[in-house]
């Protein structure tokens, strides 16, 4: 039946295929010939042309690709697909396809971090493969020894835990409560970054999820709703959500379904249950975009500028503009 199905597809689209194309033999010795789109563990998405065919990996005998992959694919994902990199991050210029909070978190959950100091954990989330990464400023508040827990893909469904503990402090912004490290050991591997996608594009009851560390549990994945995207707190705007909200999960991103990270989750209201909160990631790019502004100074860990109180009049001085007239 499957065999039946592709050959008609073949038959109306071979018009219209690449030169260079992607062959999938099947287990009955029939073959599909077409640009695939998504590899997964259960199926794979074959471009015909003017549709697009979902082949059962059960039916799949091997695949013969057009031209072999560069060896950076290894750390490629249906999210590279499309992005424009700019500086520090990257964002999709053609907004990827939605997919289930499933199959986002087998693909993006290998780029978010754990962060450790002396007093504390939370989460993070990888913006380039050389290891810059954001997380929120209280979780590094007043530390210097930090160290970041990455889970490499070792395989299919197979995590490696990896500790660096050479993490260097690049921006710090205590106002929007943001932080850019970077991850600095001698011999690190390229890291799977995220794609920044857009709060502006948002709206109540869109769904997302949030990937973190709730109490030290790594790799924890929820799922919730945009309740609101512009919750004022104290003077700044909020997106605020029904996905579960931690301590632990502060730093870590909030996805949308597109797999872009939205939100920097940072808080929830004690007294309550699925009022969390995040940090819109326009706000993220605007401090990434300017992190000269908020460099960090090692002289001065706790805050990257400052400021000193105006010099006192000296008592029994006279004013500098003081003058008697004669």
């Amino acid at each position: 039946m499957l065999k039946q199905a592709a050959s008609r597809f073949l038959l109306a689209t071979m018009c219209s295929l690449p030169l260079m194309a992607d062959v999938v033999h099947l287990k009955d010795q029939g073959s599909v010939t077409g640009k695939i789109l998504a590899d997964r563990p259960d199926y794979i998405v074959v471009d015909l042309g003017f549709t697009a065919l979902t082949i059962p990996r059960s039916h799949v005998d091997r695949i013969e690709e057009a031209a072999p992959k560069k060896a950076a694919s290894t750390n490629a994902s249906a999210a590279d697909r499309g992005t424009k990199t700019l500086d520090l991050y990257s964002v999709a210029e053609t907004p990827p396809g939605e997919q289930t909070v499933l199959e986002w978190a087998r693909e993006v959950g290998e780029a978010v971090v754990q962060v450790r100091t002396p007093g504390g954990l939370g989460s993070g989330f990888i913006l380039n493969e050389d290891g810059a990464l954001i997380t929120n400023f209280h979780v590094i508040e007043g530390e210097t020894q930090i160290s970041v827990e990455v889970y490499h893909n070792a395989g299919p469904r197979q995590l490696e835990r990896k500790s660096y503990k050479k993490v260097r402090i690049l921006a710090l912004n205590r106002f929007q409560d943001l932080a850019l490290l970077k991850i600095d050991d001698e011999g690190a591997r390229k890291f799977k970054r995220v794609l920044i996608g857009s709060s502006d594009a948002l709206n109540p009851g869109q769904r997302v999820f949030a990937i973190g560390s709730p109490l030290g549990l790594e790799r924890t994945v929820t799922e919730g709703i945009i309740s609101t995207k512009s919750r004022d707190i104290e003077g700044n705007l909020y997106l605020q959500t029904t996905a579960q909200i931690n301590p632990g999960n502060s730093g870590g991103p909030l996805f949308n379904l597109r797999g872009e990270v939205v939100g920097v989750t940072n808080m929830k209201l004690t007294f309550g249950e699925g009022l969390g909160f995040a940090i819109p990631s326009e706000m993220v790019k605007f401090f990434l975009d300017h992190r000269e502004a908020y460099a960090y100074d090692n002289d001065n860990p706790n805050n990257p500028y400052r400021y000193l109180p105006p010099p006192e009049l000296i008592p029994g001085k006279p004013k500098a503009n003081d003058s008697k007239g004669s």
